[in-house]
């Protein structure tokens, strides 16, 4: 089977690995669209968390054995702890990640367990299935911003997360969405898409900003433009560094909120808003030019935004 691997720091090349087999409890996924997402292209860059030789992708849909449509919500939890019996697996003190702990789907099939399937509504195509995933940590973020009607929100970082969490903010009727980003294709796509400013850096003041970059400099950014009383949700992982002035953030009784990936309504959630959207942005690419385009991206190409590596040409329900 032909698969995507990384292999050594600032490498991923394109092999021969074995076929997968389902052990007890999992399923075998045919792999219909896989997306790269921003945390492999900075893993791979700076090698920690994910470890190689690695089959990545974490970001995928397909259909198993006997023709049903799925995504695969890659969380493992434990299900047996206290976080998990809370409703937060995303939080599981024991939690896995399929693509970062286990083979991922930058391949032609993936062995999955048979609860991480989710089932896809037929009208749903293969791009929109392909971006659930992204999605659902928008909708997560959105929800521990407290889902603000009417409010003035600000994003930082018009990548793929800062997109859906801009896109989802405005199915939640924010009252107006500015959008910074340094690339000038990606502000342009994001007016498309309906922001009402995109710009290099924010220069309002907001009562959410969501930075989806997570470097010291936009934790900073998020603060500094953020009403007293405002809520900063902090999605991005580009840099442990926080960056912030904790007296600012005291004496304007500010708030600063991790989000981490999604719960399980979050995803599903994330099911029936994708097939909304405008995906222009989204572009597809065959699987064995996976290694040219994880690495363009990886050294700083903007644009797609977001990249989806497809198997075989699978065609769009009708």
């Amino acid at each position: 089977m032909r698969a995507l691997v990384f292999t050594a720091p600032g490498t991923v090349e394109m092999r021969e690995v074995p076929e997968p087999t389902p052990g007890p409890g999992e399923v075998l996924v045919h792999v219909a669209a896989s997306g790269i997402c921003g945390s492999e292209l900075h893993g791979v860059r700076t090698p920690g968390f994910r470890v190689p030789p690695l089959v990545m992708g974490h970001e995928f849909a397909g259909r198993t054995d006997d023709g049903t449509r799925v995504v695969v919500n890659p969380i493992l939890s434990c299900g047996r702890c206290d976080l998990c019996a809370l409703g937060g697996r995303n939080v599981c003190r024991e939690r896995r990640i399929i693509g970062v702990h286990t083979p991922g789907a930058f391949a032609e099939r993936v062995a999955v367990p048979a609860g991480a399937l989710v089932r896809l509504p037929d009208e749903l195509g293969w791009t929109a299935a392909g971006i659930v995933e992204p999605a659902a940590n928008a909708v997560h973020a959105w929800a521990l911003a407290g889902a603000p009607a009417g409010a003035r929100v600000g994003v930082i970082g018009a990548g793929a997360i800062g997109l859906a969490c801009m896109l989802v903010a405005a199915s939640g009727k924010a009252a107006r969405i500015e959008i910074a980003d340094r690339s000038v294709e990606r502000r342009e796509i994001a007016a498309r898409l309906g922001a009402d400013a995109a710009t290099p850096e924010l220069t309002g003041e907001y009562d959410v900003i969501f930075d989806a970059v997570g470097a010291a400099a936009t934790h900073e950014q998020s603060l500094a433009c953020l009403r007293p009383g405002g809520v900063a949700v902090w999605l991005g992982l580009a840099d442990s560094t926080a960056g912030f002035d904790a007296a600012h953030l005291v004496r304007g009784e500010k708030r600063v909120l991790g989000s981490f990936a999604y719960q399980d309504a979050d995803f599903a959630a994330a099911v029936d808003l994708a097939g909304q959207w405008d995906l222009s942005w989204v572009a597809t690419f065959p699987l064995a030019q996976g290694a040219e385009v994880f690495t363009a991206l990886m050294n700083g190409r903007a644009t797609p935004v977001k990249a989806l590596l497809v198997p075989d040409p699978t065609p769009e329900p009708r």
